[in-house]
């Protein structure tokens, strides 16, 4: 039977201590999570290299996590307030999404114009609801694995996934709506 993966907690005390390839173990864990937090705020282009910068910043600011099992939530933290950083930086308003230029996705090619489109639709969902939901079906993280990575209980990721799948809905319905008119 193959060994247990290190627990966060884990992980955190040895990359405290200097350990390079714990925070490696810690940075293939989190970055689809902190890459969807970042994706919620930003352009595409953009995201790549902001999640270097929070991932950066984490391992500058490791010590200052207080409890090792709250490192989920203060890492998605650092990634929020990176994102409002770099918009602020840019001088764009959040959510900003015209100049995305979405790449070409490997398996059943979807339209950039409709990528475009259900992205906008999710920037203007709460950003409960956004976050999760770029997590699952941009990242495709399944709910136990969005729980642990944003310290929700499954429970509540499952609430969040399905209240933001119902409101997506109804904003890309509402979109297609409009242009049926």
């Amino acid at each position: 039977m193959p060994a247990a993966p290190p627990s966060v907690v884990d992980l955190v005390i040895a990359a405290r201590r200097g350990d390079g390839a714990a925070f490696a173990h810690l940075y293939d864990r989190f970055a689809a999570a902190v890459h969807a937090v970042v994706l919620a705020r930003v352009a595409w282009q953009d995201c790549a290299d902001l999640v270097q910068d929070v991932f950066l910043i984490a391992w500058q600011r490791l010590d200052a996590v207080r409890e090792p099992a709250a490192f989920p939530g203060w890492l998605m933290t650092i990634a929020r307030n990176r994102a409002t950083d770099h918009l602020r930086g840019a001088g764009r308003a959040p959510r900003a999404s015209a100049d995305d230029r979405v790449p070409e996705p490997a398996v059943a090619p979807v339209p950039a114009a409709e990528v475009r489109e259900a992205l906008a639709a999710i920037r203007t969902l709460p950003e409960a609801y956004r976050e999760i939901l770029l997590m699952r079906l941009v990242e495709g993280l399944a709910g136990p694995e969005i729980a642990e990575r944003t310290g929700l209980t499954p429970g509540s990721v499952r609430v969040n996934l399905h209240r933001g799948m119902m409101l997506l809905r109804d904003r890309l319905g509402a979109t297609a709506a409009g242009e049926d008119a």
